[in-house]
């Protein structure tokens, strides 16, 4: 990614983000699906601060964002992003935005934040997000990570504890929380729909869940399962 400030929180975040989805199978953060076309739609204000702190948008930069990225032909969205508390006009925009990629076929995939609470944001309570919840080496969630009804009955867990990623410069750090476990789900979804062009968001979406409605009361979200998801699809196709 190319950034005004390499050392700025907005920088920072994004780029170790993308090097999850598309970095080289080569380097020392090997990526879910190097070979997919990335489309990044900057929404964090960037800033030549050495602060560490998760950079927050607005709901209605983010909502634009959203349409911005469908438009210009995504089929899969990744929305590794802390959301600022949205107005009702906000939180209408984004509600919008949302609607508007399941009624274009594309498959969203939202954090569910790092605050330790019990309970839903903007993006987690729609029904068309996929939650994800991050996860330590033996699938155990991280105490950090959001917890919810909706959240375990429509997301998925997936590893998030001191995950590879490359900087700017290319330099090896790690990442840890929903924001680095987001990806492995998008990642998987945009391989999903390569391999399965025919199949619909919503085959996508189940096939990663494997939930129907009703079938699921648990605050905790299944382990994400790409081998299982590729079964579903591959006995439908």
């Amino acid at each position: 990614m190319t950034c005004q400030y390499s050392s700025s929180a907005a920088c920072m975040h994004g780029t170790f983000v993308a090097s999850i989805l598309a970095a080289k199978r080569s380097s020392g953060a090997p990526a879910i699906c190097p070979d997919c076309t990335l489309l990044v739609r900057p929404i964090f204000p960037e800033s030549d601060s050495n602060s560490r702190e998760m950079p927050t948008a607005t709901p209605e930069a983010l909502a634009e964002a959203i349409l911005d990225a469908i438009r210009g032909g995504a089929s899969v969205l990744n929305l590794s992003v802390s959301v600022a508390e949205p107005s009702l006009a906000g939180y209408s925009q984004l509600e919008q935005a949302l609607n508007y990629a399941a009624s274009r076929d594309v498959v969203v995939i939202v954090a569910a934040g790092n605050q330790g609470a019990i309970g839903n944001s903007a993006l987690t309570s729609h029904p068309w997000a996929i939650p994800v919840v991050a996860c330590d080496d033996a699938g155990r969630p991280l105490p950090d990570s959001n917890l919810s009804a909706s959240i375990g009955k429509n997301g998925l867990t997936a590893p998030g504890m001191n995950i590879p990623v490359l900087g700017a410069d290319a330099t090896l750090s790690r990442m840890s929380g929903t924001s680095a476990s987001a990806p492995f789900v998008a990642g998987t979804a945009a391989l999903l729909r390569s391999l399965f062009p025919r199949a619909t968001a919503s085959a996508v979406k189940l096939a990663l869940t494997q939930t129907r409605a009703g079938e699921r009361r648990s605050l905790v979200p299944r382990l994400l399962d790409a081998s299982a998801a590729y079964q579903v699809l591959a006995a439908a196709a």
